[in-house]
């Protein structure tokens, strides 16, 4: 059984979560120095409006960064020794006054990580190429006034103190946990080409009229990168419900932040998932490994390994013990949703099943 929790409160005090209980926190922030993120943050510091009105880009820049470091400083403190932290954020291009510049977001985000003590792990490209013939920036085909168009953003990994060591029941869920072959090498490249999704809200009457959302893709990689079933993973920015839907999928209990009510119940609303959609995620998973197995030689093929739970072939020793669960039910409950699992039934699928998330 997990639970998944959506709770309507500042990200910047998180009271209602204990010291050292989360086990992975994966988010994705507003912006700084992105215009449509310009009222959040001056709501939240009116002196940052101020600022943006005079040309003072630097010291907007500063105020925003000091905003979202008040959360990840939150995030420190519920964060388990060893635990993970990973950030999607992009950096910002912008004219302020009569100069365009870049706004480095990313290198302001590590190096709070770094002064407070954390591994810098290798981070993720992830690529959202544009496909518009304008795209270009400046002064067209003259040198020396063009810039680069900036088509990815980064998904930046940190580790609060040394590497997780997994000892008893720990250790056979890190084993039921593990991911397959073929899955480990597109997920820890570091370039990801995943299609980015719309996140309009149309309530205008909300706070914002936009939130952060990423594809569901972006969350379930992470989750099963970056903890084990059991896990709980904390989102300071929960938006949509994204990181949450994608540890119901995956067996990982949740927690979601969130300051404008409007946005804590469309995620909630997000959260009540069609549970063949969900399910038909892992069972995506599992004809996706399948079909490599089935690319390989036969020589390849004779040099697999069983896997025990499902008794399929899988490529190395470590995925003999991968147990995939689908979910049974999903009942709502105060601030959120509580979820059963059950073994995976590859008979209880529809081969037309198309997914919804």
């Amino acid at each position: 059984m997990t639970t998944h929790y959506v709770y309507n409160i500042d990200s910047s005090n998180m009271s209602e979560i204990e010291d050292n209980s989360v086990d992975l926190v994966i988010t994705s922030p507003p912006y700084p120095m992105i215009e449509m993120w310009d009222e959040l943050f001056s709501l939240q510091k009116p002196s940052i409006a101020e600022e943006l009105k005079n040309g003072n880009g630097d010291s907007a820049f500063v105020q925003m960064h000091d905003i979202l470091n008040s959360v990840w400083n939150e995030c420190d403190r519920v964060l388990r020794e060893n635990g993970f932290i990973c950030i999607n954020i992009g950096d910002a291009t912008r004219t302020i006054g009569n100069s365009f510049r870049l706004f480095s977001n990313h290198t302001k985000v590590i190096d709070f990580f770094l002064k407070k003590g954390y591994s810098v792990l290798p981070d993720i490209h992830w690529r959202k190429q544009s496909n518009s013939p304008n795209k270009f920036m400046g002064s067209g085909m003259y040198p020396a006034g063009a810039y680069v168009t900036y088509e990815h953003e980064y998904i930046l990994i940190f580790r609060k103190g040394s590497k997780r060591v997994f000892k008893g029941t720990e250790k056979q869920l890190r084993q039921k946990s593990a991911f397959f072959w073929e899955e480990r090498n597109i997920w820890f490249s570091d370039l990801w080409e995943v299609k980015g999704v719309s996140q309009v809200i149309n309530d205008t009457t909300s706070t914002r009229n936009r939130n952060a959302s990423f594809p569901f893709e972006i969350p379930y990689r992470l989750v099963n990168m970056y903890s084990i079933e059991g896990d709980t993973v904390l989102d300071p920015f929960v938006g949509f419900g994204t990181t949450s839907i994608a540890c119901m999928v995956s067996n990982r209990n949740s927690i979601g932040i969130e300051v404008d009510p409007k946005i804590v119940n469309l995620a909630l609303r997000n959260m009540d998932v069609n549970i063949d959609s969900a399910n038909g995620v892992i069972h995506n998973r599992i004809k996706t490994h399948l079909a490599f197995i089935e690319s390989l030689s036969d020589d390849k093929k004779a040099k697999c390994y069983n896997n025990i739970p499902h008794g399929f072939l899988v490529k190395t020793r470590q995925e003999k013990d991968i147990e995939i669960n689908q979910l049974s039910s999903i009942i709502r409950i105060p601030d959120g949703y509580e979820c059963e699992y059950k073994k995976y039934n590859p008979s209880s699928f529809s081969e037309q099943l198309t997914l919804a998330i």
